[in-house]
């Protein structure tokens, strides 16, 4: 069966400027809205320590939300499809990003912390390694060049 391909599509418009564009580094705000059609805009920004909008999302808090989503999503498909009842889904993810001194950067890790209630009667064991399962599935991490684990919580009832 031959590989499907899947196109995405935002566009990304700066709002930032101030009257004077990018004339010096205070002359303009890092905000950019994140379109798409039929869906919300996103308001985003650079991090804080680059000068950005606090209360905007921000590229590194995207990213990570991409791939906790998409782990979520991988592993409640995979509970429906082994039978395990997932009742609630909540993720505490956590990147690490390093600075270099040049000013680039990049993510050295990412660890989801899922925690995640099961109806009773649910196989524990099984539940837990489908986590292994997701992460190899999950298309956003498997697009990433750092190691992400998964740190999952249980509880039954």
């Amino acid at each position: 069966m031959p590989d499907k391909r899947h196109i995405y599509r935002v566009t990304t418009v700066w709002t930032g400027n101030h009257g004077q564009g990018t004339k010096s580094w205070h002359e303009y705000s890092r905000n950019h809205d994140i379109k798409t059609e039929g869906k919300p805009d996103i308001s985003g920004s650079a991090d804080p320590s680059f000068h950005g909008d606090p209360t905007r999302w921000n590229p590194e808090e995207l990213l990570l939300a991409s791939l906790s989503a998409c782990h979520k999503l991988w592993y409640l498909g995979l509970c429906a499809g082994a039978g395990i009842i997932v009742t609630s889904y909540e993720d505490d993810a956590e990147g690490v990003m390093t600075e270099s001194g040049n000013g680039a950067g990049e993510f050295l890790s990412v660890t989801l912390h899922p925690r995640i209630t099961l109806a009773g009667g649910s196989d524990l064991q099984r539940a837990a390694a489908l986590h292994e399962q997701a992460h190899a599935h999950c298309f956003i991490a498997r697009s990433v060049n750092f190691p992400i684990t998964c740190e999952p919580a249980f509880q039954i009832i």
